[in-house]
This record gives structure tokens, C-alpha cells and sequence, in this order.
């Protein structure tokens, strides 16, 4: 490797030149910026739901930008209660639909925005469904503070004057 290559090639956080190009990232760095754990992203490549675009000479997988969306979609949808299936649906569609341009025939993009749209609205209700169960957590927390609070002590009547003789 030329002098040049070395000082243009990518390092770890060892100083150690990586061998990646600037369009792939080693699984570190995307767990990092997926905010996924190592075990999980190679879970979710065992089950084909996001597998690496390439591998680099040594062995190590290396992903893109549209791998990280595609582990993106899966972290979205993961606390919503999507099964990984639901996932891997959904990822099927859109792949079919980021193939298609725009003059394809409608009929061929139909069913893939049917299931999208489908995705959609079930995420539009689980939202809806976590808005009401924020709202009676938040009202459960506000009970609780109003216990802790101090009370005013309660008025005392007034004494009335003392009748006169």
C-alpha cells in the first residue's frame, strides 16, 4: 500500500487503518449510530432481515447508508410491537417499491402501497394508543407529586369577639 493509501484510508479508534471507503462503515460504527447492539444487527442478518452490502478482505461485514435506514426502520418499528415478519414485510415492499420508477404501471406499485399504507396505519394507532397511555401516566405522576407536596395548613376560624356585658 502506497504512503498515499495509508494516509487517505480510514482509521479505528486504535489508529489502525480499517480498509473501509468512505461508502462503508464496519458494524461498530452502525451499531453506534443505530443505537443497536452488536448481537442484535447480526441477529437481524441471520434472520435476512438486514444483511450487509459487502465484507471487507479480512471477513468483517460492511454496511451503507441504505443498510443503516433499513436498520432504522427495524428500530422504529421494533417498540411499536411489530413482529420481526411484520419488518421484514415491510422492508420487502418498499425494496419492491424503491425498484419500480415512476413510469411503471400503477397495477405493478399497488399492492406494495396498499401494505405500506397498511404499516402506516397500524403505526398511526399504536401512537395513538401510546398518547393515552402517556396521558394517564402523566396524570398517575401528577397524583403522586400533589401527595408529596406540603398542604397549606388548613384556616382556622376566627375567634369572635367576646360578647360585651
Amino acid at each position: 500500500m502506497s504512503v498515499a493509501a495509508i494516509a487517505a484510508a480510514p482509521f479505528d479508534r486504535w489508529g489502525r487503518t480499517t480498509g473501509v471507503d468512505d461508502k462503508h462503515m464496519q458494524i461498530g460504527e452502525v451499531a453506534a449510530r443505530t443505537e443497536l447492539s452488536l448481537r442484535t444487527i447480526r441477529h437481524y442478518e441471520e434472520i435476512g432481515l438486514v444483511v450487509p452490502s459487502a465484507r471487507s478482505q479480512g471477513g468483517f461485514r460492511l454496511y451503507t447508508e441504505s443498510d443503516v435506514a433499513r436498520l432504522m426502520v427495524v428500530r422504529r418499528m421494533k417498540p411499536l410491537g411489530f413482529t420481526l415478519e411484520q419488518m421484514g414485510d415491510l422492508l420487502d415492499a418498499t425494496d419492491h417499491l424503491d425498484a419500480l420508477d415512476e413510469t411503471s404501471h400503477a397495477g405493478e406499485r399497488e399492492p406494495f402501497l396498499g401494505r405500506v399504507k397498511s404499516y402506516e396505519q397500524a403505526a398511526a394507532d399504536k401512537i395513538e394508543e401510546l398518547r393515552v397511555q402517556l396521558a394517564r401516566a402523566e396524570e398517575f405522576a401528577a397524583t403522586l407529586r400533589s401527595r408529596l407536596e406540603p398542604k397549606a395548613p388548613a384556616a382556622r376560624p376566627a375567634k369572635e369577639p367576646a360578647a360585651l356585658p
